[in-house]
C-alpha cells in the first residue's frame, strides 16, 4: 500500500511537470490549428490598473507612450482606485500627452477598478497592464496581429524577468520559458489555458465584466471567452518585462493568489469542450495538487524505510536498497531547497545562489505557495484586493 502511494505521487509529479507537456507537443504536432494572423492596426486601448505605484508608473507612462503604434489610434487609461500615495498627481502630469486618469478614492479591488474604466475605453482592442511591467516598442503591434481571425476573442504575451536579480530572478525567469513553451503548444491545439495580466488583451465588444470579487480578473475573463466558443492565443513575439519580486514571500503570496483565483474559477469550465478541460486540468488544477504529492511521496517512503519487514528487494515494492535510495534523493532536494532560501536574495553581488539550487528553491517555493492559495480557495479567505510586492530597483 506505502509502495503504491508513493509510486501514484510520483506520477503526479511527473505528469504535471513532464507527462503533460510531452502529451500536449505530440497532439500539436498531429492537429495543430495555427490562427490567422496579419498586420493590421485597430484602436487600442491600454488599460494600466495602478495602485500605490509612485515608484514605477512614471517609467510605466514613458513606455507606454514611447510604444511603436499609431497615436491616432491608441489611448492610455490610467485607473488608480484607492490609491493613497503620489500615482494619481504623477499621472496626471502626463495629461497633455494623452493620458487620461481615472481616480476614485476608495479601494474595492482590481477587478473592480477595471469595470469603472471599461467605460471609458474607446479602443476595438483592450489591452490590460500593469504599472510595473515594460513593453518592448513593438509589442502592440504583435499583440493585435492574431485579432486578425475572427475566431479569436483575446491574446496574451510573453512575460520576461529581467535579468541581474540573482537566483530568484533566475529560477522565475526559467518557469516563464517552460510556461512558454507549453503556452505555444496549447494555441496550436486551439486555446492557451494560462494568460499574464500585465500583457492581455480581448475584443471590446466581448468584454462582458466578471463580478467585482473575482481574484485572477485575466483567468476568469479567458475562461469567458473560451466558454463562449472564442480561441485564447498565445503571442510570443509580443514581450512584456519586469523585475522579480524583493524576495521569495512576495512571490510565494503572488502564487498563493494565482492559485486561489484558479479554483474560484472551476464554475467556468467549458465541459462541452473536452480537449480543453483537459487542458486546464493539467495545466492549472493539477499542478497546485502537486505539493500534496510529494509530502505523501515523502512520509510513504520514510515509513517504508523505517518498516521494512515483508517487503520485497525490487524496485516497485521500495524493498532495499531501492526505498533508501529515492529516501536519499528526496532528503538531497529538500536540503538543496533549504540551503536555498537561506541565503540572501538581493542579487548575485550578495549570497550567490548556486546553479545546483534554483530549481528545487524555486520548486518547494511554488508548491508551498500553492497549498496556500488551496487553502484560501476552499476557505475563502483570499482577499481581492491586491497587494503590491516590492521589487527591485
Amino acid at each position: 500500500m506505502l509502495s503504491l502511494l508513493f509510486w501514484l505521487s510520483i506520477f503526479i509529479v511527473f505528469y504535471a511537470y513532464a507527462g503533460y507537456p510531452a502529451a500536449l507537443t505530440a497532439l500539436a504536432r498531429k492537429w495543430p490549428r495555427p490562427p490567422q494572423t496579419a498586420a493590421i492596426t485597430p484602436s487600442v486601448t491600454l488599460l494600466i490598473a495602478a495602485y500605490n505605484e509612485e515608484a514605477t508608473i512614471a517609467a510605466k507612462l514613458h513606455n507606454s507612450l514611447s510604444l511603436d503604434y499609431p497615436p491616432d489610434k491608441f489611448q492610455i487609461l490610467v485607473t488608480a482606485d484607492g490609491s493613497s500615495d503620489r500615482t494619481p498627481a504623477i499621472v496626471e502630469q502626463f495629461a497633455s500627452r494623452g493620458v487620461t486618469l481615472l481616480y476614485d478614492p476608495p479601494r474595492r479591488g482590481k477587478m473592480a477598478a477595471i469595470n469603472r474604466a471599461m467605460p471609458h475605453a474607446t479602443g476595438d482592442i483592450i489591452l490590460f497592464s500593469d504599472a510595473n511591467n515594460e513593453y518592448a516598442p513593438d509589442t502592440i503591434r504583435e499583440m493585435v496581429k492574431p485579432f486578425a481571425d475572427p475566431e479569436v476573442g483575446a491574446a496574451s504575451g510573453a512575460k520576461h524577468i529581467l535579468k541581474g536579480d540573482g537566483a530568484l530572478g533566475d529560477s522565475e525567469g526559467l518557469y516563464w520559458k517552460y510556461e512558454s513553451y507549453i503556452k505555444q503548444q496549447e494555441t496550436l491545439l486551439g486555446s492557451c489555458t494560462g494568460v499574464v495580466g500585465e500583457l492581455f488583451a480581448i475584443r471590446r465588444v466581448l468584454f462582458q465584466s466578471p463580478p467585482d470579487s473575482v481574484i485572477n480578473d485575466d483567468f476568469y475573463m479567458a475562461m469567458q471567452l473560451i466558454g463562449r466558443g472564442y480561441r485564447v492565443i498565445y503571442v510570443p513575439t509580443a514581450h512584456s518585462s519586469e523585475r522579480v519580486s524583493l524576495s521569495a514571500e512576495d512571490e510565494k503570496a503572488r502564487r498563493s493568489r494565482i492559485v486561489a483565483g484558479r479554483y474560484q474559477a472551476l464554475g467556468l469550465l467549458p465541459w462541452h469542450k473536452p480537449l480543453v478541460v483537459w487542458q486546464i486540468a493539467s495545466h492549472k488544477l493539477l499542478r497546485p495538487l502537486v505539493p500534496i504529492a510529494m509530502l505523501v511521496a515523502l512520509v510513504a517512503n520514510v515509513l517504508v524505510v523505517l518498516f521494512p519487514w515483508r517487503r520485497k528487494r525490487t524496485l516497485w515494492g521500495l524493498g532495499r536498497p531501492f526505498g533508501r535510495f529515492f529516501l536519499f534523493l528526496q532528503t538531497l532536494f529538500y536540503g538543496l531547497a533549504l540551503l536555498g532560501n537561506s541565503q540572501p536574495q538581493q542579487g548575485k553581488k550578495e549570497g550567490k545562489f548556486s546553479k545546483i539550487l534554483y530549481l528545487p528553491t524555486f520548486l518547494v517555493n511554488s508548491n508551498l505557495a500553492a497549498l496556500t492559495g488551496i487553502y484560501r480557495a476552499l476557505t475563502k479567505k483570499q482577499s481581492t484586493l491586491w497587494q503590491r510586492a516590492q521589487r527591485r530597483e
